[in-house]
């Protein structure tokens, strides 16, 4: 059924008196999740051409019937909504006051209402905003980090930084909010407020570890001019390490970091998920088959030069991804101060 099929049978829907408090929520809503709907087809059938193609493509399902209590927002776009002055928000008949974090800028294109696990109601704004030419002043310094467990990361130039890991810090408290749920019984009223002060205590979480993420690609952004990371096997890390790997939050780290870099002008480059970067010497080049996790320092076999794991590994990343395309010119003398 194509897009415009469902929104004619929609429509038709809408007249009888089962689906009749459709009518509270937007039309252009009902049609966004068609629109869903058509994007989510379109994409399984373009794997699965992909995939008798001989193509290698990333697995694709086709959308599934999901619960409706599973509905968190809705969005709106042209019509059904008008903001009006003083924080409020109209939606349909009714005015709604808000909290507004940021001053909206350029034009306005869609409304999307949001409710968390708390019951809590966000309104989002998407915008579109004439691009600005970027104002940089150049610092003349590049690096390349080598993430860790132990620390976060580690520059070329030997610079650390350190995660606060804030589920690992709640982490007791985290269990016995769970063991209080678990000995409610289902329906009740304590049962609804233990799960509040649970979902209370990991938003919490989420929000300190956002905030250390916005904070340290901040302090990336405007130290460093080109910035080099390995691209990471996530899966395979949270198959060894699991929880811990989740709560560093490595690749939601990369996602924010390239958001700061477009509005800072930073270059970052990312170079393959393959690359030997702790195994091979910055020195000589050689390749030390035998490292193990255990190893922090290690000695070439070749050229006997003895490496910090971590500063090795964000060297060779940092030489790798400046000669990378979009990279930068680097001397082997550079790339291997402070190792």
């Amino acid at each position: 059924m194509s897009c415009f099929t469902l929104n004619t049978h929609l429509a038709k829907l809408k007249k009888l008196s089962k689906y009749a408090w459709w009518k509270q929520l937007g039309s252009q809503a009902i049609q966004g999740i068609a629109a869903r709907i058509d994007k989510g087809y379109k994409a399984f059938f373009a794997h699965v051409k992909a995939r008798k193609a001989g193509k290698i493509s990333r697995r694709v399902s086709p959308p599934t019937f999901r619960k409706v209590r599973n509905a968190k927002s809705f969005t709106l776009s042209q019509a059904g909504w008008k903001l009006l002055g003083d924080n409020r928000l109209k939606i349909g008949s009714t005015v709604y006051k808000f909290a507004k974090s940021r001053e909206t800028e350029g034009t306005i294109k869609t409304v999307t209402i949001q409710r968390d696990p708390l019951d809590d109601l966000y309104v989002y704004f998407s915008c579109l905003i004439e691009p600005q030419p970027i104002v940089r002043v150049m610092t003349g310094k590049s690096a390349g980090f080598d993430f860790g467990l132990t620390t976060y990361l580690t520059g070329s130039d030997g610079t650390e930084f350190q995660a606060p890991q804030p589920f690992r810090q709640r982490l007791k408290d985290v269990a016995q909010a769970n063991h209080k749920l678990s000995s409610k019984r289902k329906g009740s009223c304590n049962r609804r407020q233990a799960r509040l002060h649970l979902d209370r205590m990991h938003k919490r979480v989420a929000n300190q570890r956002q905030a250390f993420h916005w904070e340290l690609a901040h302090t990336l952004c405007a130290q460093y001019d080109f910035l080099a990371f390995e691209t990471l096997n996530l899966q395979g890390m949270k198959a060894l390490w699991g929880r811990k790997v989740s709560d560093l939050g490595f690749a939601t780290f990369v996602q924010t970091l390239h958001d700061v870099a477009k509005k800072t002008g930073t270059l970052i480059q990312q170079i393959g998920t393959w690359f030997s970067s702790t195994k091979l010497c910055s020195a000589c080049g050689c390749i030390n088959q035998h490292i193990t996790l255990r190893d922090r320092v290690w000695t070439c076999g070749d050229c006997g030069t003895t490496h910090q794991r971590d500063v090795n590994a964000a060297v060779n990343i940092f030489r790798e991804g400046a000669s990378s395309p979009g990279g930068i010119h680097v001397s082997q003398a550079s790339a291997c101060r402070g190792c």
